[in-house]
């Protein structure tokens, strides 16, 4: 569907169409234009022209989320659109704001705000790169070097030192850019371009590093902690972390798979998770959770009781929760806030029924995105589902991968779900009946693709069916197979492959090694 323009928007993109014309002539456009031409010119992907506009930014602020994001002008939000011409060319014009002007009276620029990007699987700029968050810490931190660099071997303006721009970044570091973004840090009370950290990712980085790092970002002013995969951080390290680092500020906290393990739990350990749960209770902006992995059974209570702010998002999937921690989620104060919950990975009709229920019940009225992958659900469970999802008018999204169900159940389910007026966005299993008769759940990933793709798209087409002619063409449903699309795994991958192999090579040693020595 067309987007409608103003007529403004459409004589802005006129205007830019022609690239060199616009180049020569922005030394006498109005101020209160510029943001129009940067949105047109992100339309039409002039990286040379954006870099112009931005090297003579004449604002005291430059916000990418608001200057992409929906306007009066033209209301297509371009902030998912990560083209790297495009955030390239404004990066460096950037830079070259601090350096290309004689004199620095007429500089007024601020605050530049770069956190307002969204990274998402399908890109619509014609280039077809794009340029990630990773991607995006990297080159900033490259370019706040390398504006070091040249001021310091080249006889600048006097003024160019007083120029002091906050730029307002989400991080994403690993091993491999690590050294260059400790350096820009380190650096950062130098250079006219200061560095400040809104959100900070770590993966694939040595815990001392990460220590490390976590103190330059400066703590204070993050909002969102992202600590994921290959860092391994366990619970007595995340409670030095705690003790020795103040959160005031932090709204998402995001811990790797097995820092809690309650299975080798000792009487230290227990006073240890208590201490965690206290200087959690602190973060009073905490209000997003995820400790996917863990094994916290019978601790979920002891966790998140000290919270005096109710959480919105709690990711425990594959947490091991026993009877006692549902029945402790579905009365907690908690419940009436959640807006996103993940349950995957647990037994739910078997073990815990009535609380599932009741926990639904309770968020119903705020509850916009729900997951219950490998949840054992069946045909049998297919009503109870039915009626704890019928209060959820707000559920946005539903995600059910990785479930026994058959495409009779799934057909019944999707005529149930048309009636959810919000609804956007389904993610369904493969039916059990296109797959071997015998098959056992959860399916390992060596037999995931082993169905018959023909049925399934057969099966498709039919609950695509049931929701046009219910005149929901507006939910998307669709079966990744191998999960959803998480953007940060995908930008590194090749990097965290690396990481793997390697790792598996050390065991594989190791193992050798031992075998040599018993022999």
């Amino acid at each position: 569907r067309a987007t409608m323009k103003s007529l403004r928007f459409i004589s802005a993109e006129a205007f830019v169409s022609n690239a060199e014309f616009a180049r020569k002539s922005l030394s006498g456009v109005a101020h209160n234009l510029f943001p129009l031409l940067f949105k047109a010119s992100y339309l039409l992907e002039q990286g040379e022209l954006i870099h112009d506009l931005v090297e003579n930014w004449p604002l005291v602020d430059l916000n990418m989320g608001k200057l992409l994001g929906t306007t009066a002008d033209y209301q297509e939000d371009l902030s998912h659109r990560t083209c790297s011409v495009c955030l390239e060319s404004c990066l460096t014009g950037l830079r070259d704001y601090v350096l290309n002007h004689p004199s620095s009276y007429m500089k007024r620029l601020k605050v530049v705000d770069l956190t307002g990007i969204k990274d998402v699987e399908i890109q619509f700029c014609e280039c077809k790169k794009t340029m990630g968050r990773w991607a995006r810490t990297q080159l900033l931190s490259k370019l706040c070097l390398e504006l070091l660099i040249y001021l310091q071997q080249t006889q600048c303006n006097p003024g160019t030192f007083e120029i002091s721009i906050d730029v307002l970044i989400d991080l994403f570091v690993t091993e491999r850019n690590y050294e260059l973004v400790v350096q820009a840090l380190l650096k950062k009370c130098y250079c006219p371009l200061k560095i400040c950290c809104a959100a900070f990712r770590a993966d694939n980085l040595a815990l001392q590093k990460f220590f490390f790092i976590i103190k330059l970002i400066d703590p204070s002013l993050l909002r969102k902690l992202e600590i994921v995969h290959n860092v391994r951080l366990e619970m007595e390290h995340l409670e030095i972390l705690f003790n020795s680092i103040h959160f005031p500020l932090l709204m998402s906290l995001t811990l790797p798979a097995r820092t809690f393990d309650v299975r080798r739990f000792t009487a230290t350990d227990e006073w240890m998770l208590t201490n965690i749960g206290e200087k959690m209770g602190e973060m009073t902006q905490l209000t997003e959770l995820s400790v996917s992995f863990s094994i916290l059974t019978g601790r979920i209570q002891k966790l998140l009781s000290p919270l005096k702010t109710p959480l919105k998002m709690l990711d425990v999937s594959n947490c091991s929760l026993n009877h006692a921690d549902m029945a402790y989620l579905a009365s907690s104060f908690h419940s009436n806030h959640l807006e996103a919950l993940d349950l995957s990975g647990h037994n739910i009709p078997d073990l815990y029924p009535s609380a599932f229920l009741k926990l639904l019940s309770h968020s119903s009225s705020v509850l916009g995105s729900l997951t219950l992958e490998d949840c054992n659900i069946q045909d049998a469970h297919i009503n109870m589902l039915i009626l704890g999802l019928s209060p959820c008018q707000k559920l946005q999204e539903f995600k059910f991968l990785g479930n026994p169900l058959s495409s009779q159940a799934l057909r019944h389910l999707f005529t149930f779900l048309c009636e959810l007026p919000m609804l956007k966005n389904v993610e369904f299993p493969v039916p059990r009946d296109c797959y071997p008769i015998g098959i056992t759940y959860p399916i390992d990933d060596a037999s995931l693709c082993r169905f018959d793709h023909q049925k399934y798209r057969s099966v498709a087409e039919e609950l695509n069916v049931i929701l046009l002619q219910a005149k929901r063409g507006d939910v998307k449903a669709s079966t990744p197979i191998f999960g959803s699309y998480d953007a940060a795994v995908q930008e590194t991958n090749n990097e965290l492959g690396a990481y793997l192999i390697n790792s598996f090579k050390e065991t594989l040693e190791k193992f050798s090694t031992s075998l040599n020595k018993m022999s």
